[in-house]
């Protein structure tokens, strides 16, 4: 203790840790603070869900002082991704705002193969719509109203089982994007439209009881989706079977279909109208005047008496 209350070591020491800050800590602050780094920038707003792709984004160099941690700095990890949040021009690429899938609120219209659809049916009403209740992978039957104007209110057999991918409000959000408003609350919006997933068989039926007819949705299953796989696989092979059905149909009628009349050759017209075999003296020589022969009544009477033939074959 006494050797810190000397005050010439002390002078010493403060001249020391003041030369150590001034000519080593000092310096490498500095050069923390100069230092750059190249990171990647927007170029052109981007939207949620949207692919980034090498025209939307550029490298540029910037200070590396206070840059966060999770901004990315090579194009070849932005190119191809999506935008997980709306991003604006001039915007730093964080490794949050980016993601290897499109925004999860459009997933399931990526998911489309090919081999089915996606359709959206109007919800006619709030009951309609099982009062707002119908939720992404549920099974539902679609109840048509006097369907094909036959005044009968049935299921048709297309429509027994159907998957259920989105219900969405008149503003176009999903069941699941909550509204805040400005005063801090929730807003709800009923739902307008339920977006079904449908083969094109399906989804003609269901455009053409959109344009012409009403529509109820009746709930029939809601839980795993094993279960409910099992109630798409049993509407699957019913289609199947009716379309065998319709081509078997449509063999048979070929098939038992009478033959179509053909024209007479030109010899079976000579035999018929020679029985003698004259033919050269009353067949015309070009087939393609057959048809334009026109028999004279009267020229074929070999009695011309003053008997007269009405429109009923019968003698006056």
């Amino acid at each position: 203790m006494k050797f810190l209350k000397n005050r010439t070591v002390l002078g010493v020491v403060c001249i020391a840790l003041s030369l150590i800050i001034c000519f080593a800590i000092t310096p490498l602050f500095n050069a923390s603070k100069s230092s750059t780094m190249k990171i990647v920038r927007i170029k052109n707003d981007l939207k949620i869900g949207q692919e980034i792709t090498s025209k939307d984004i550029e490298v540029v160099e910037v200070g590396a002082y206070n840059m966060p941690s999770e901004v990315m700095q090579k194009s070849e990890d932005v190119v191809g991704k999506y935008a997980a949040a709306e991003m604006l021009k001039n915007e730093y690429v964080l490794a949050t705002k980016i993601s290897d899938t499109p925004a999860s609120e459009n997933i399931y219209l990526y998911g489309l193969t090919g081999e089915k659809r996606a359709i959206s049916i109007t919800i006619p009403s709030f009951a309609g719509g099982l009062s707002g209740k119908l939720i992404s992978g549920d099974i539902v039957s679609v109840i048509a109203v006097d369907y094909q104007e036959k005044g009968e209110t049935v299921i048709p057999e297309e429509l027994q089982y159907v998957e259920v991918i989105a219900v969405t409000d008149k503003k176009g959000n999903d069941d699941e994007t909550v509204t805040v408003k400005p005063d801090g609350k929730e807003e709800t919006e009923l739902p307008e439209t339920v977006t079904l997933l449908v083969t094109p068989e399906q989804a003609n039926i269901l455009a053409e009881l959109e344009a012409e007819g009403e529509i109820h949705i009746s709930l029939v299953y809601r839980g795993t989706a094993e279960n409910a796989q099992k109630f798409i696989s049993a509407q699957e092979k019913y289609l199947t079977e009716l379309a065998a059905g319709k081509e078997n149909e449509k063999e048979n009628e070929i098939t038992n279909k009478p033959e179509v009349p053909q024209k007479p050759s030109q010899s079976e017209i000579t035999e018929d109208k020679n029985p003698e075999g004259n033919s050269d003296e009353s067949i015309p020589e070009s087939n393609s005047e057959i048809d334009k022969i026109i028999i004279d009544p009267e020229n074929n009477s070999d009695d011309n008496s003053d008997t007269e033939v009405t429109s009923d074959a019968e003698s006056v």
